[in-house]
């Protein structure tokens, strides 16, 4: 059976939800528009849903000049730009990184704050920030993801895992940028290189997983799986693995579809 790409997933706002497209320009760091945005504390420092389980609840979604996120709890919905420029910067941490990014407006603030229940500063990445991935495994730049430009899951890993959970979940708890179609469960693991299109990716790291992947992606609420699950026969070490990531060299597009040759 043939590989193909069957989805393309992007995350405007670092740990908020993202949304699927047909077809992503390639990009330096990553998709266009993949995790250019960001919230933080008033130390600067990056929040996640591993410590903020309500990030689930806020999706993103594609509009036409930019996006919207939208609280699923209410409904209420906040309209944002694809890019931003600032003239105020704020200092700030992503894991060991420290970056200067874009302050944006203090109302776009003031409505994740209030959603959060918590201080927050909503920042933007522009052009000249550069931010290198991890030297020891490859060379490149990624945006404010946690350390690599892409992440790369197998359909069928998937399938695998949901047939040993007492419920299935859904591939958004783990939060690829692209999924394969077609092959064996955790073929990605043995991926050096891979062609999807026109565009070869090397395959970097494997992705450790965390509790994020135990948070429902619609209410917040969290359990153990599937991460107790897959830490049954995922195990390397004291990381529970689930996909790989990797960075894009050469390439242009991506289309659900494109063919992928290992």
């Amino acid at each position: 059976m043939s590989l193909t790409l069957a989805s393309i997933h992007i995350y405007p706002i670092k740990s908020l939800g993202g949304f699927s497209v047909q077809q992503a320009r390639l990009t330096d760091r990553g998709l266009e528009h993949d995790r250019r945005w960001m919230l933080v504390d008033e130390e600067g420092r990056f929040i996640t849903q591993r410590e903020c389980p309500a990030m689930a609840c806020l999706h993103c979604e594609e509009q036409e000049d930019g996006f919207g996120v939208v609280d699923l709890r209410s409904g209420d919905l906040l309209l944002l730009p694809w890019s931003f420029n600032s003239s105020a910067w704020a200092t700030v941490e992503v894991w060991d990184d420290r970056l200067r990014l874009c302050l944006t407006r203090h109302e776009w603030s003031v409505w994740f704050s209030k959603r959060l229940d918590r201080e927050l500063n909503l920042v933007y990445m522009p052009d000249s920030a550069a931010r290198p991935i991890d030297s020891r495994y490859a060379e490149g730049l990624t945006s404010l993801s946690d350390g690599y430009p892409y992440l790369i899951v197998s359909k069928a890993s998937l399938d695998d895992l949901n047939a040993r959970l007492p419920e299935p979940v859904d591939m958004e708890r783990f939060r690829p940028n692209l999924v394969i179609a077609g092959g064996a469960a955790f073929q990605e693991d043995n991926w050096k290189e891979l062609a999807i299109g026109s565009t070869r990716f090397q395959l970097v790291k494997p992705c450790a997983r965390c509790v994020i992947t135990t948070t429902d992606q619609r209410t917040g609420e969290r359990g153990k799986e599937p991460l107790r699950t897959l830490a049954s026969y995922r195990s390397t070490g004291n990381k529970v693995l689930f996909g790989m990531n990797a960075v894009a060299r050469g390439g242009d597009v991506l289309r659900v579809g494109d063919l992928v040759a290992p």
